[in-house]
């Protein structure tokens, strides 16, 4: 695993405005991949979620988001610290669950599968009148394929079939990255770990990233036409 700092990456500050996340980038405030996603969440989506909130309490519910919200944020400190090769010996003593997600990540999605990075905690953006931004957890050359890769934790196994706003998310990011740096990314990795230990990953390619981009561009649509 090396690193190659072939494209060159903004810095970039955050901010919400209106209550969503924006990236602010050049003079212009991007709204964020996430944001625009929880915005247009379908209405069964949204009734889902009310449903859940109601069922176990607005103050567990508030819980269970940031408890898991920040065992996610240490999770990502940690490969992110990996892979730019500078894991202390406090980290490695770690047994916190968010370490153990990331050792299995690390053991069983990163090392002899990821061969370069271009970059980590890297703000990727969409340019222009309808653009968005956001930051892609890894980009690099995974089992020789140019890839955008994004690291989840999780409580429970994912399935397919539910994660579609996962696919929808290194989708935007792999527009975002070939639309700015005239690449030719073809795939996005989802690499994902229980609080139990449980490792999975998901892989998207060829016409079916491209169909994840095209749906994302319609949700971006409609994220601009709520706004108005």
């Amino acid at each position: 695993m090396k690193w190659n700092k072939k494209y060159d990456y903004p810095n970039s500050t955050r901010a919400l405005i209106n209550g969503k996340r924006h990236y602010s980038l050049d003079g212009s405030n991007l709204p964020s991949v996430t944001s625009i996603l929880s915005l247009t969440k379908s209405p069964e989506e949204k009734a889902a979620l009310a449903a859940w909130r109601e069922r176990v309490g607005e103050a567990e519910a508030e819980r269970i988001k940031n408890e898991a919200s920040s065992k996610g944020n240490s999770m990502h400190s940690i490969i992110e610290q990996f892979l730019h090769g500078r894991l202390n010996q406090e980290l490695i003593d770690d047994t916190s669950i968010s370490k153990l997600m990331a050792n299995k990540i690390i053991d069983n999605g990163l090392k002899d599968k990821l061969t370069e990075i271009w970059g980590a905690e890297a703000t990727v953006y969409f340019p222009g009148a309808k653009g968005f931004a956001g930051t892609a957890d890894c980009i690099g050359i995974y089992e020789g394929k140019k890839s955008i890769l994004d690291f989840k934790s999780a409580n429970k196994p994912k399935r397919e079939d539910y994660i579609e706003s996962y696919f929808l998310q290194v989708g935007a990011y792999s527009l975002a990255h070939n639309e700015v740096h005239k690449s030719d990314i073809d795939q996005a990795v989802i690499l994902i770990c229980t609080v139990d230990g449980l490792y999975q990953d998901f892989k998207i390619a060829g016409d079916l990233l491209k169909s994840y981009q095209q749906k994302f561009l319609q949700r971006v649509d409609k994220f601009y036409e709520q706004i108005k």
